[in-house]
């Protein structure tokens, strides 16, 4: 996946998103959502070659979904909740899948799982006091940039040549880093939400917190 992919979550967060659903954007969000159960049964049927095709496929609809959005005024708030969702779909499946064939230890996937729990009670903290969201931080867009990578990098790694034991190598460092970050992230999300001030509800817009 590549970090273009973060500017087609930063161009659902304009103002201007319609309530459009029909959209060629939202078609491609939609096809990645797809493509999840898919990608799991290739993973957990030890399909590598076929699921790495997919998690490659993501990235692109993930990529062209925004460019469309953007160039053609296309962005919508419901782009703005498939695109994000399937980003956390596609990081679950493959943090299940590789912990079941045991390329990545079951506390990793805890302390990621972990993480997002943490980040449900902040943004229900938010919400409790009006905010619907939270500004998106670069910690966090870099945090996750780092696991797309980190993910298909260690399944790579699953083997006994030399490039598997390079792409082991910088898998994991891409896997240490984006799991540091990611709670770095969360903390800094956490801070923001407990200076925002109290305000009506109804005022609260915009869309989900990313990263």
């Amino acid at each position: 996946m590549t970090s273009e992919g973060t500017q087609a979550r930063d161009a659902r967060q304009d103002d201007g998103a319609s309530d459009r659903v029909l959209t060629v954007p939202n078609a491609l969000s939609a096809l990645r959502l797809v493509g999840v159960p898919v990608f799991l049964w290739l993973i957990l049927s030890e399909q590598d070659g076929w699921a790495l095709l997919v998690l490659m496929l993501s990235g692109v609809t993930d990529y062209l979904d925004g460019k469309i959005a953007r160039r053609f005024g296309l962005v919508s708030k419901v782009g703005a909740l498939l695109d994000p969702l399937a980003d956390r779909l596609y990081i679950l499946t493959t943090l299940l899948g590789l912990a079941w064939r045991e390329i990545i230890p079951w506390w990793l996937v805890a302390l990621l799982l972990g993480r997002e729990l943490f980040m449900a009670l902040v943004l229900l903290w938010s919400r409790s006091r009006g905010h619907a969201t939270l500004p998106v931080h670069f910690v966090g867009k870099a945090a996750t940039f780092n696991l797309l990578y980190a993910f298909p990098l260690l399944l790579l790694g699953d083997g006994d040549s030399g490039w598997a034991e390079a792409a082991r190598a910088i898998g994991w460092g891409f896997a240490w880093w984006g799991t540091a970050l990611y709670w770095v992230a969360g903390v800094l999300y956490a801070v923001q939400a407990s200076r925002l001030p109290r305000r009506d509800p109804s005022a609260a817009s915009g869309s989900k917190v990313r990263g």
